[in-house]
């Protein structure tokens, strides 16, 4: 059921926010005329890795700076992607993953290989399902970014305090997989994005 419902909700959401993914694909690619989406190896299910798409909301070859982005002063971030990191539009890509199976739309947000070799035998429980777009960890750290900015290890803080935190909040709703949690996630997701808005 719940595969049923990430192919009607990723196909939907494809149809109704095209328009915005043609404003965005434009404005990108105008301010610097680099790529429109980034595509990043993230780890899924069992270990598998994948390729996670996003619009680019920074200048090409950031990553080889550093995986983590540290809020309105990281100066990778182009201009056009403070706006989009802001509203979190540049997740918008990743209902292509949801479609074609690389992704739900709840789950555990999936990580870089470098952090998830970092896990004990424990925390790799969450490999066991399948990542996803919201979860619970991402409503509570959605101003993860701005933590790391104001670090004086941005890394640290986030291998030390910000990863393990996460991980505990994904067994929440590994433990309790049921349809009303997910459906529980999407309206929280939802109601904090308008609150944004």
């Amino acid at each position: 059921m719940k595969r049923f419902l990430d192919i009607v909700f990723s196909l939907t959401g494809l149809l109704i926010l095209s328009p915005v993914f043609l404003i965005l694909s434009c404005i990108i690619k105008l301010e610097d005329g680099g790529k429109i989406f980034y595509r990043q190896i993230r780890v899924g299910r069992n270990g598998k890795d994948f390729k996670l798409y996003k619009f680019r909301s920074m200048s090409a070859g950031s990553d080889k700076k550093g995986l983590l982005t540290v809020g309105a002063n990281d100066n990778r971030v182009t201009k056009s992607g403070k706006f989009i990191r802001k509203y979190k539009l540049d997740e918008i890509p990743q209902l292509i993953n949801v479609l074609i199976a690389d992704m739900s739309l709840v789950g555990p947000r999936p990580e870089v290989r470098k952090y998830v070799d970092l896990y004990t035998k424990e925390q790799s429980e969450i490999l066991r399902v399948v990542p996803g777009i919201t979860d619970y960890a991402s409503i509570e750290y959605s101003d993860e970014n701005e933590l790391l900015s104001k670090s004086d290890n941005p890394e640290k803080l986030y291998i030390d305090k910000i990863m393990p935190d996460k991980i505990k909040l994904n067994m929440k709703y590994i433990n309790n997989r049921t349809l009303f949690e997910y459906f529980k996630i999407i309206t929280i997701t939802f109601l904090k994005i308008v609150k944004i808005l």
